[in-house]
């Protein structure tokens, strides 16, 4: 019913942002992907799922279409909700997990909380296929060399740095910058750490 809502941020937290319109608060959740696109501005533009249950009816906010649609696409494979599929935006970005379902990379959704092994699998075969016709034109960046930031995260992990936070790091920076070293990337990630 709703395509979109465009307001001021009343409030917003990684979880939920207030959007206000015309004098009414909406209360939209959102994932740590849209809060990141989202936190300096002060007036914005949410694109909107609506899910409607028996008791509860809630919308969900996404800074891009893009990330609304691969939610749609989470939330029908049968094991995944709502929540379950915001905690999956939230942990890695919308590249990255059509990236990870794409090359069936069973391990790295397993690494998802709440995500278990017959989940990410049963994910990655209802969603392959799809994932592929809907990024067809779009240009995803598909990993050349692993070998450099499996490097620079086991060393970070080593240094008692979280995984999570070190890999969208890592992430960042390869995207920023594809040709650095590992010893580059990791001193890059300990100052933006």
């Amino acid at each position: 019913m709703y395509e979109y809502i465009s307001g001021k941020i009343a409030q917003i937290t990684p979880a939920y942002a207030i959007i206000e319109n015309n004098g009414i608060g909406y209360f939209l959740n959102i994932s740590l992907f849209t809060y990141e696109a989202l936190k300096d501005k002060s007036e914005v533009r949410l694109f909107v799922h609506e899910h409607i249950r028996e008791d509860a009816y809630s919308l969900y906010g996404f800074a891009e279409t893009r990330e609304r649609e691969l939610f749609q696409m989470l939330i029908s494979v049968s094991g995944i909700g709502a929540n379950t599929a915001r905690m999956m935006l939230s942990s890695m970005s919308p590249d990255e997990l059509q990236i990870a379902i794409s090359t069936e990379n069973v391990n790295q959704i397993k690494s998802i909380k709440g995500i278990g092994l017959k989940t990410a699998q049963r994910l990655i075969v209802e969603l392959k296929d799809k994932i592929g016709k809907a990024s067809d034109g779009q240009n995803i960046l598909m990993p050349q060399d692993n070998t450099k930031a499996e490097e620079a995260l086991s060393a970070l992990v080593m240094l008692g740095f979280s995984k999570a936070p070190s890999q969208k790091t890592i992430d960042k920076i390869l995207k920023d910058n594809p040709n650095s070293k590992v010893e580059e990337i990791i001193k890059l990630a300990l100052k933006m750490l």
